[in-house]
């Protein structure tokens, strides 16, 4: 598969630069998670599913890394939309909540910062299948922003 072409400013994050962006990144391809932006600038992503996410096929029901990786990209991407310029936030550390098993079938997500400040920003995020009241998993974690420009000292 031929790389994707290099990302244009994510300023601000459209559909369009969404969609590059998570076609950009290798797992996100690999675990089929797509966003979109909505009227407000949240993202609402996606992990369509696929049988290579499920962990326990006796039940059957998604591999708990997979709902992870989704959970932090999701908070990732919520960011990077809410943020001006093209640098990734860094993961200090992420906590992820397993509410109930994750069924074989798409999986979405929403991510809520909660305090963005000049370095670090924290963010929740929860995933649901068939009704977003009731989450089969949550996250919170706490992001290491990129310097912005206008800060950055000089060496």
């Amino acid at each position: 598969m031929p790389d994707p072409a290099p990302l244009p400013p994510l300023t601000p994050l459209n559909n369009d630069a969404l969609t590059r962006l998570m076609q950009a990144i290798p797992f996100a391809r690999l675990l089929g998670i797509g966003a979109i932006t909505g009227d407000d600038g949240k993202i609402v992503a996606r992990m369509a599913y696929a049988d290579h996410l499920i962990g326990n096929p006796r039940l059957p029901a998604l591999h708990g890394g997979t709902i992870g990786a989704f959970l932090e990209m999701t908070a990732i991407a919520q960011l990077l939309a809410d943020m001006k310029g093209l640098s990734l936030p860094k993961t200090i550390d992420i906590t992820i909540d397993y509410l109930r098993s994750g069924r074989p079938r798409d999986t979405f997500a929403h991510a809520i910062v909660a305090k963005h400040g000049r370095r670090v920003a924290n963010v929740r995020v929860e995933a649901w299948q068939d009704d977003p009241t009731r989450p089969i998993a949550t996250a919170h974690g706490h992001f290491m922003l990129p310097e912005a420009p206008d800060t950055a000292t000089e060496a």
